[in-house]
């Protein structure tokens, strides 16, 4: 059964977004509890890394300049739209928290069920998140009419909790457990990781579903609007790194669009404004086809390689 859910699990993803949305009191009794699985899933995705490799690729300068594009280049860009478009300051402010939002910690998994090496996701998952509070704080600071101010303690906290706190831990059982032995136990728990993000796309979009079922006519455009911004991290990530080769470029493309946006919620709380959730619900869905597109560009892209 585990086999089988890990195989098709980005049809499940997506599954588990319809799910979320037909059942919108389940998924809102499911929302507080996705904090401690993002712990685990930050854990188990760690164990099976090597963690001076790691360490590498979080102080390389080009983690920091995807960091950038993650969270500031996105945000000009949707910003300028939005004003183009004369969207109000509500949506403006969900928007462009979105933006400075850092990587999903599923991340690394999707990338993994996606067939390639997630350690470039997982430092690009960090660097971003790192700079979230910055790019928060300067987003809200020009958006915001009312005076606002983030929970650093707090974020600095869940930094800790969710990152250096698997970090130390996996760096232990790296030095106790010997690794052979790892290799196995963590090809168990490697099922089980992808399992654990299913509870992403069941937990929020349950919000957008109280938005669906009060104004229709908005929540349609909303999901217009969540499409929109999801293909357009996407397609920075890929353009940007395509010089790079195809399986970088791809992974950037995952990375940007992936988006922590129930840690950005924890740390920004009412200053995110009323539309934010809906928006968090209206992106599950664009957020986890991502997976099931790439997959689908790269066989063809295989079929058309072989045939040349």
């Amino acid at each position: 059964m585990l086999v089988f859910l890990s195989k098709h699990s980005s049809i499940l993803l997506i599954a588990a977004a319809f799910i979320g949305f037909a059942f919108p009191k389940l998924s809102t009794l499911a929302l507080p509890f996705l904090p401690y699985v993002l712990f685990t899933l930050m854990l188990f995705t760690l164990m099976g890394m090597n963690q001076k490799a790691l360490v590498k690729a979080i102080f390389d300068s080009g983690a920091w300049v995807y960091a950038f594009v993650h969270c500031g280049v996105t945000t000009v860009i949707v910003t300028l739209m939005g004003i183009a478009f004369d969207a109000s300051t509500e949506l403006l402010i969900a928007a462009t928290a979105v933006c400075a939002t850092g990587t999903l910690f599923a991340t690394p998994a999707i990338v993994r069920s996606v067939g390639f090496e997630p350690l470039k996701a997982m430092a690009f998952t960090i660097t971003s998140t790192l700079m979230m509070p910055i790019a928060l704080y300067i987003n809200l600071a020009i958006l915001s009419s009312d005076e606002f101010s983030l929970d650093l303690q707090d974020y600095c906290l869940r930094l800790f909790v969710f990152i250096f706190g698997p970090m130390v831990f996996s760096y232990a059982v790296h030095k106790l457990v010997p690794g052979e032995r790892l290799a196995r136990i963590h090809g168990k728990l490697a099922q089980f990781t992808i399992i654990l993000v299913f509870s992403f796309p069941f937990g929020l979009t349950g919000q957008y579903r109280w938005l669906w079922d009060s104004d229709r006519p908005f929540a349609i455009t909303m999901l217009f609007i969540a499409f929109a911004i999801c293909i357009l991290f996407f397609a920075i990530g890929l353009v940007l790194y395509w010089h790079k080769g195809r399986s970088e470029a791809y992974v950037a493309a995952i990375t940007s669009g992936n988006r922590n946006v129930l840690l950005t919620y924890s740390v920004a709380g009412a200053f995110l404004g009323p539309l934010y959730l809906p928006l968090v619900g209206a992106l599950q869905l664009p957020i986890y086809m991502q997976p099931v597109l790439v997959k689908f560009f790269l066989k063809k892209d295989g079929k058309r390689m072989a045939q040349a």
